[in-house]
């Protein structure tokens, strides 16, 4: 049985993949999806034209892991997709965050890099030649950023994560693609905080968009893959220029919005 997996499938980026997935891979037989809400996931079984197998679980939760790989292990499937797309983000300084929601940075830890490592290590047997891995990072994975710094480490650690695995599995044929966009139009937001910037407001881009693309990029091997020019040179700049000058940059945009 050939399958894909896709973690954070109930909405945005997520959703998008298992909704293009079947036109990607045309012989695969099952997605299995992952999510915390069941009802989202139902509706997203009954308009998909390829077979779902619901997951319905928290992937905080360390028996969520034993009974997925029961399932896998039961099954045995040909895994030829693993989407980790499930995670989110808070805005604000480390402090401001901590005294509002004293625990939520580390649950953001938990869930951005070591739930995403805890599934691909579930599903690394699974996997073989033609196989491929695509994680959902972000643009803020390119340097540190005050007032996100816990969720730009954590994305940092999955594009570096993607790497360093991408280049172990190359061998057996095996592609990891990190997807590294700016804002993407979908409820992180509404989690997260309003987007105040307006270069990031201008930078919206569609989930669709940014999948699409992704799956392209898969497609031809690429290690990384990066949605629309201004993101592409967001890249380039954090590669050609100190990181503390980016941040310093980044605080008196913030320090200008709020006078």
């Amino acid at each position: 049985m050939k399958i894909a997996i896709v973690t954070g499938a109930s909405s945005g980026i997520g959703k998008e993949f298992v909704k293009q997935l079947p036109h990607f891979y045309r012989t695969l037989d099952e997605i299995w999806v992952i999510a915390r809400r069941r009802d989202r996931l139902e509706t997203l079984k009954r308009e998909s034209c390829l077979p779902l197998r619901i997951f319905e679980g928290d992937l905080l939760e360390e028996h969520f892991y034993t009974n997925l790989e029961n399932f896998l292990e039961a099954e045995k499937p040909e895994l030829r997709m693993l989407v980790n797309a499930a995670g989110f983000g808070k805005k604000g300084t480390v402090s401001e965050i901590a005294e509002k929601e004293p625990s939520i940075q580390t649950k953001m830890v938990d869930l951005n890099c070591r739930a995403l490592t805890k599934i691909t290590l579930a599903c690394l047997p699974y996997l073989s030649k033609g196989s491929r891995i695509i994680n959902v990072a972000s643009a803020a994975a390119f340097a540190p950023q005050p007032s996100f710094a816990v969720y730009a480490a954590t994305k940092s650690y999955v594009l570096s994560f993607s790497n360093g695995l991408g280049a172990e599995l190359e061998g057996q044929g095996i592609r990891v693609t990190a997807v590294c966009p700016g804002p993407v139009d979908t409820e992180f937001f509404t989690i997260s905080g309003k987007l105040t910037n307006r270069w990031k407001n201008a930078a919206m881009a569609r989930p669709e968009n940014v999948v699409k693309k992704a799956l392209l990029d898969s497609r031809k091997g690429k290690t990384v893959s990066v949605y629309s020019i201004p993101i592409k040179a967001a890249q380039m700049g954090a590669k050609l220029f100190p990181h503390r000058l980016i941040m310093k940059a980044g605080i008196c945009s913030e320090q200008l919005r709020k006078q």
